[in-house]
């Protein structure tokens, strides 16, 4: 497994300016366990994410991937109130746990807190000068790993346009997700019709495929250059 000096992220794209969503119903949470079947650079391994309550409002969504040595594990911790989603705090990190990996990723971990009461996000750990904040806050911002659930609740709910405010690594970004009609996934042995959507930016992509009732996305793949880079496929979901 190559050097890696950037995390990678599974949908590095979001932040919600939630428009015309007062009059669409809220999707309701619900705790889950998701398993998939993940291809990292060519190396194969597993990925676990969950969604676990943490409060009244607050939940946590978190993700586990691990193989060839390495693992990669990103959480977010969020405030739920109907429609407004909105992180409180994140971490994200790298590392080698054996074998060539060991030697080859590089490890990392980033700590973010999404101060609302103050209206800035900022970050530490291994961060560089220009990524430690402070971001000025808007409402509908998101990170990284919540933008996975709002994805999958907007495109459910036929919610359009699928644009949104990613605040992460020290920079907000507009982000724009793009349907592109409907195709086959198989998951736990089913084939399901999947919508797909898309998110290009430069040299990467973004490709989820979503089901309706499952909350999570069937498939997620991240390109680079166009090449696959990530791909997860779910397995099973309870």
């Amino acid at each position: 497994m190559p050097q890696t000096t950037r995390r990678p992220r599974l949908l590095a794209a979001c932040g919600a300016a939630l428009l015309s969503l007062a009059t669409l119903p809220a999707l309701a949470l619900e705790p889950f366990t998701a398993t998939y079947q993940t291809t990292f650079m060519g190396l194969r391994g597993q990925a676990d994410m969950k969604l676990a309550r943490e409060g009244s409002e607050r939940w946590k969504y978190s993700l586990n991937v691990a193989g060839a040595g390495a693992r990669l594990e990103q959480s977010t911790v969020f405030e739920a109130n109907g429609d407004q989603w909105r992180p409180i705090s994140s971490t994200d990190s790298q590392r080698g746990e054996s074998g060539l990996a060991a030697m080859l990723v590089k490890r990392r971990s980033v700590n973010a807190t999404y101060d609302w009461n103050a209206g800035e996000a900022r970050w530490s750990g291994d961060v560089k000068d220009d990524q430690g904040g402070p971001v000025k806050l808007q409402t509908g911002d998101l990170d990284g790993m919540l933008m996975n659930l709002v994805l999958v609740r907007d495109v459910q709910a036929g919610r359009s346009p699928l644009r949104y405010r990613l605040v992460e690594d020290g920079r907000s970004k507009r982000q724009v997700f793009e349907r592109q009609g409907t195709e086959a996934v198989t998951v736990g042995g089913r084939t399901l019709q999947a919508t797909k959507v898309v998110r290009t930016d430069g040299r990467r992509q973004i490709v989820a495929w979503i089901v309706d009732d499952l909350p999570v996305p069937a498939r997620l793949l991240q390109r680079r250059d166009g090449s696959d880079h990530i791909d997860m496929r779910l397995q099973s979901v309870n």
